[in-house]
C-alpha cells in the first residue's frame, strides 16, 4: 500500500488557549507528548477537535510546527490544512510539508454547495503542489459537504490522495469502498461510536480524540481487532461506547476539556463562542468516566 503512513489509533489533540485567548503552546506540546507516550500510532492536529476553523494562519502554523517538533519522528503526523479557498489550502499544505508532516488532511469546506467536479478540482490542485499524501476527510456535519462514495472513489484516482477518512456515521460507505476498491483502499473511521463496526468493515485506522482520556481502551480495541479476537473487541468497545457517544454529542473540544478537568489534568481554555460543559453535563461525564475507571 503506497503512501499510506497511518494504521491503528490516530489521536487528535485539542488546541488549548490561555486566559488571554492565546494558544497555550506549552500545554499543547504536553498534550501531544501524552498521546505519543501512551501509545497512539499517529498524531493528527488541526481537525475539528483542534478547532482549526477558529485559528488564524499564524496560529495554524504555530500548531503545525509544535506538533511536528514535539513528535520528533517517533510516529507519523497528519496535519489538517483545510480552508474555504483552494489557494489557502495549498498554502497550508505546502507549509505542513515543509515543516515535516507525513501527510495532510483536507475536508472540502463550503459556504456555497460545491459540485463534485469542483471538489475533485480542489483536491487535484492541492495534490499537484505537494509530494506528501493526502487524506480526504468526509464530515458533512462540520464541513458542510457530504462526499458520496462515488465521489470518494474519484478522489482516490488522484495520485496523492491515498486515504479516506469517513465520518458520516454510515458504515455502509466503508463496505462500499472496500467492495469497489479492494483491500488496498486505505479508509479510516472518524465516527467514534462506529469504531467497532468500522474495523469490522476493514478500516485501517481510527481517527479519534478519545486517547486524550482513555488511551488504553482505544488501543486495546485495535489490538483485539488485529488479533482477530472478536469477543474481546466487543467487550473492550462496550466499555468505552458511552464515552464515545458523549464526546460526539457534546462536541470534541468541549468534551475533551471537561474530561481532562475531571481527570485532574490541565486542559486550558476554549475559544469563544465555545463554552465549557454545564455542571450537569460535567457530572454526567464524571459518572461515565468513573464507570470506565472502576
Amino acid at each position: 500500500m503506497k503512501n499510506v503512513p497511518f494504521k491503528g489509533i490516530i489521536a487528535y489533540p485539542i488546541t488549548p488557549f490561555d486566559e488571554n485567548d492565546t494558544i497555550d503552546l506549552s500545554l499543547f506540546r504536553s498534550m501531544v507528548e501524552k498521546l505519543v507516550v501512551t501509545g497512539s500510532h499517529g498524531i493528527a492536529s488541526l481537525g475539528s477537535a483542534g478547532v482549526m476553523p477558529y485559528l488564524s494562519d499564524d496560529e495554524k502554523e504555530a500548531v503545525t510546527e509544535a506538533t511536528i517538533q514535539q513528535v520528533n519522528g517517533r510516529i507519523p503526523t497528519l496535519i489538517g490544512v483545510s480552508n474555504l479557498t483552494t489557494e489557502r489550502t495549498i498554502y497550508h499544505a505546502q507549509f505542513a510539508e515543509k515543516a515535516g508532516a507525513d501527510a495532510v488532511m483536507i475536508i472540502p469546506m463550503s459556504y456555497w454547495k460545491l459540485t463534485d467536479d469542483e471538489i475533485v478540482a480542489h483536491y487535484d490542485a492541492v495534490a499537484k503542489k505537494i509530494s506528501i499524501p493526502i487524506m480526504a476527510y468526509n464530515n458533512p456535519a462540520t464541513g458542510g459537504v457530504d462526499m458520496s462514495p462515488n465521489l470518494l472513489k474519484r478522489l482516490l484516482e488522484i495520485p496523492n490522495v491515498t486515504m479516506i477518512k469517513e465520518s458520516t456515521g454510515d458504515v455502509q460507505r466503508m463496505h462500499f469502498l472496500r467492495k469497489e476498491l479492494g483491500e488496498d483502499v486505505a479508509f479510516y473511521n472518524g465516527s467514534n461510536p462506529l469504531a467497532l463496526a468500522a474495523f469490522a468493515a476493514g478500516a485501517r485506522g481510527w481517527c479519534t480524540a478519545a486517547p486524550n482520556l482513555i488511551p488504553e481502551l482505544n488501543l486495546d480495541l485495535y489490538k483485539a481487532i488485529e488479533n482477530n479476537q472478536l469477543a474481546e473487541a466487543q467487550n473492550v468497545f462496550y466499555k468505552q461506547v458511552e464515552l464515545l457517544k458523549f464526546i460526539v454529542a457534546k462536541g470534541l473540544p468541549r468534551a475533551v476539556k471537561a474530561g481532562l478537568d475531571i481527570l485532574g489534568e490541565k486542559s486550558g481554555h476554549l475559544r469563544k463562542p465555545l463554552k465549557p460543559l454545564t455542571d450537569k453535563e460535567s457530572e454526567e461525564f464524571r459518572k461515565i468516566l468513573n464507570e470506565i475507571k472502576n
